[in-house]
């Protein structure tokens, strides 16, 4: 448990430190948005100022850093807002998109997966797999493209994209207007995951404890439940924190297909603006939540396989 906490806040200050850098390294000075066209010298001196570019890389990353310690993003440049508090705000919708969109992605992929690997002798355990192979191949954006065509434009029955003013305040509104997103999200999440559930079900029916199993009696069925989701979950346990990290950072593109307030959108909209603590805050906040999603993932996995653990019953260190 202390090797994996000391891995994610490793993992967490290299990631810091490589934004820190690329942010850098991009052209133009974060000043520049503060200041106007013909700009004398010292009005661009006392932007630079404010914005602390004026000092050397190392005095800025330790600014950086520490205010990063103190959970203090900045302020935007443009809105004057701080950056904590609308990455919160924006979070309010991202993250429920997220989690709702991996909920009905394991609810399809899950079964079908089973079915798939169980019946690949018949027709529709290959159509299964078939159709999978195609969800993957489609991007995103195509799928939401779609989905608007017919359910918005044709049918008429939700909306084609943004977000109810008063929000949650809102509930059916808002889940009327996330429905279509958390469509597009989901299908495409299904699909790849559905591959691996497959994969891990087809290594169970292979397996020599679930012979063993059906040898000593037990039913095909319960031999299954009993013996092989657990084992089938391991490899799927660290899928699904990859699908959901990949959902998080799928959201960027989502949002802005229908044009959502979320985190994404305020991300684009912060560096077409290059407004550098905005794009900062939103970065740094989407690396944490990604580093703990994979961090939780991992401890699940180790829950739910023994092997991984001391004999004891410990994580091993």
């Amino acid at each position: 448990m202390f090797r994996r906490l000391a891995i994610l806040v490793i993992s967490l200050f290299v990631a810091v430190v490589v934004l820190f850098i690329l942010l850098r390294l991009l052209p133009g000075d974060p000043a520049s948005s503060l200041i106007s066209v013909g700009a004398d010298p010292e009005q661009i001196a006392a932007a630079r100022r404010q914005v602390g570019s004026d000092l050397p890389l190392f005095e800025q990353f330790i600014h950086f850093l520490s205010s990063l310690v103190r959970l203090d993003l900045g302020t935007s440049f443009v809105s004057r807002a701080p950056v904590l508090e609308e990455v919160l705000t924006r979070l309010t919708l991202t993250i429920p998109l997220t989690l709702l969109s991996f909920a009905l992605a394991i609810a399809v992929a899950v079964p079908l997966g089973i079915v798939a690997a169980v019946k690949a002798d018949k027709w529709y355990g290959a159509a299964i797999s078939v159709v999978s192979q195609l969800g993957i191949a489609i991007p995103v954006f195509w799928v939401g493209i779609l989905l608007v065509t017919l359910f918005a434009v044709n049918l008429r029955l939700l909306p084609s994209g943004g977000f109810p003013p008063q929000g949650w305040g809102d509930p059916v509104a808002a889940l009327r207007a996330l429905t279509l997103p958390i469509a597009t999200i989901a299908i495409v999440m299904a699909a790849s995951l559905l591959r691996y559930v497959r994969s891990a079900t087809l290594d169970v029916l292979g397996s020599d404890y679930l012979r063993t199993a059906r040898a000593l009696g037990a039913g095909f069925s319960e031999s299954l439940v009993r013996h092989g989701i657990r084992n089938g979950a391991v490899p799927v346990v660290s899928i699904l924190g990859i699908e959901l990290a990949t959902a998080l950072l799928g959201a960027v593109v989502i949002e802005r297909v229908f044009a959502l307030p979320g985190l994404g959108s305020m991300l684009l909209l912060a560096i077409e603006q290059r407004d550098y603590p905005n794009v900062q805050g939103v970065l740094f906040i989407s690396t944490l939540l990604v580093l703990l999603i994979g961090f939780f993932a991992d401890l699940a996995q180790r829950f739910i396989d023994p092997r991984l653990r001391d004999p004891h019953g410990s994580v091993q260190k």
